[in-house]
């Protein structure tokens, strides 16, 4: 037992009982209120805060500072993508950083923004970067007009016309995707961020592309596949950069656009015609792989020999006549009759359609004089023709007897000539079908002044 004595309350001594004091109020009211506050957070307008996600709903989250009430951060404040889940951006119990946008609403709430608070961050490290010219990079999250919009902390606008080395039409393929770019253009207040992606492309690739020039040789073939077709042209990638076919070197035959010869995609080869190391820039060429039909031409025939032709245009010297696919002719007048001839039209007339003596082939000239009298007197036929007419049109030996064309015959020559006509607008007279009266087939390249 101890020995503290133990007072009786139903003695006499209870009356002289004082209970024991626990605690003493000795705190002002107002000086307690002070000390409440504080210990609570201060906040000011554009302060960066961090607190703990207590809530996440589906229009807001809100966000313990230890103020004195949780801050609010709308939808919209959560992220820099629009028309965000605030379930994707932020769990509970997440700690993040938010900027105050107001201390007291109208409803007298602690309005917070994630993504300003993103802003104030990613600003002062893309100054940073554009000062040490280095690169950012970010996702793809948005297509908008002319353009990408990529997440580098805050927005940053890619237009389509530097995304790649050459423009890009079809974006919507780069939406998720992590792009590396340059800044180019940076104004805070605007709230304006430009990037380049060619920019960056350039740099990283200038060393490639001087190997890749440097191994490219005048004169050598590549396959490549045709990446743009323009009103000069078409470029071709030949598996590092572009090179351009121009529109005269497209084909042997007279092109009136570049999109009726090749077609994005293309897989074609070609022949490297020239290297310029310092503009960089290729100069391609798609008939140098193809025959020449001069060419072909010149190795199927010889002088002497008659070829049948279609007049295609009368000139003040003579009558021009197309004796095969894209070759032409010139009858000069001196060689269209045994007798005087004062006119082309007093013997031909375009369109018609008759035997021809090839007088001379200049093969490197692309010319060809060709006589009507002379082949009125004879000669070895061309091959080609003579298993397309008639007996009676020559003998056994191929020389030409006259006579009229067999009129159930058909001719490969007659074919490509008719397929000619069609392909470049003209009527069966070789006359442009929206041409003035006077107007007749062009000169084609080779024919003129032979």
């Amino acid at each position: 037992m101890s020995d503290q004595a133990t007072i009786d309350p139903t003695s006499s001594d209870a009356d002289d009982y004082v209970p024991r004091q626990i605690t003493e109020d000795d705190v002002d009211p107002t000086l307690l209120e002070q000390m409440y506050v504080s210990t609570m957070v201060g906040v000011e307008d554009g302060q960066l805060v961090t607190g703990t996600v207590v809530k996440v709903d589906h229009d807001e989250v809100l966000l313990d500072i230890g103020y004195k009430s949780e801050g609010v951060i709308p939808s919209r404040e959560l992220s820099i993508r629009n028309d965000v889940n605030p379930h994707e951006v932020v769990a509970l119990g997440d700690q993040i950083e938010a900027l105050v946008l107001q201390k007291e609403d109208k409803e007298g709430r602690l309005l917070l923004s994630k993504k300003r608070a993103q802003y104030e961050r990613a600003w002062g490290k893309i100054e940073e970067i554009k000062e040490a010219d280095g690169m950012v990079s970010g996702p793809v999250i948005e297509v908008v007009k002319g353009g990408l919009i990529l997440d580098i902390g805050l927005r940053g606008f890619l237009p389509a016309s530097l995304v790649e080395l050459r423009r890009v039409r079809d974006l919507q393929p780069y939406v998720g995707k992590t792009i590396e770019a340059k800044i180019i253009e940076l104004d805070k207040n605007r709230n304006n961020v430009v990037l380049s992606r060619r920019a960056w492309l350039e740099e990283t690739q200038k060393e490639q592309r001087e190997d890749f020039l440097v191994n490219l040789r005048p004169g050598e073939r590549r396959r490549g596949v045709v990446s743009s077709v323009v009103n000069f042209g078409a470029f071709v990638d030949l598996g590092g950069m572009d090179g351009l076919v121009h529109v005269s070197e497209l084909s042997w035959k007279h092109v009136n656009h570049p999109g009726d010869v090749v077609a994005v995609g293309d897989e074609i080869e070609v022949e490297v015609l020239e290297v310029d190391m310092d503009r960089e820039r290729i100069s391609l060429s798609l008939k140098a792989t193809q025959q020449d039909p001069w060419q072909e031409f010149a190795s199927a025939h010889q002088v002497g020999e008659l070829v049948y032709g279609r007049v295609t245009k009368l000139v003040p010297f003579g009558a021009f006549i197309q004796v095969g696919d894209g070759i032409e002719g010139l009858v000069h007048i001196s060689e269209m009759s045994a007798h005087h001839v004062d006119l082309p039209e007093q013997v031909v007339t375009p369109g018609e359609e008759l035997w021809v003596k090839i007088i001379d082939l200049d093969l490197q000239r692309r010319r060809i004089s060709l006589s009507i009298k002379q082949a009125a007197e004879g000669g070895i036929v061309a091959a080609e023709y003579q298993e397309h007419f008639g007996e009676h049109a020559y003998d056994a030996e191929g020389n030409y007897i006259g006579g009229a064309v067999d009129p159930e015959a058909t001719s490969e020559g007659q074919e490509a000539w008719e397929e000619y006509y069609k392909e470049h607008g003209y009527d069966a007279v070789g006359v442009a079908e929206d041409a003035a009266p006077e107007d007749t087939a062009p000169e084609i390249e080779g024919a003129e002044g032979a």
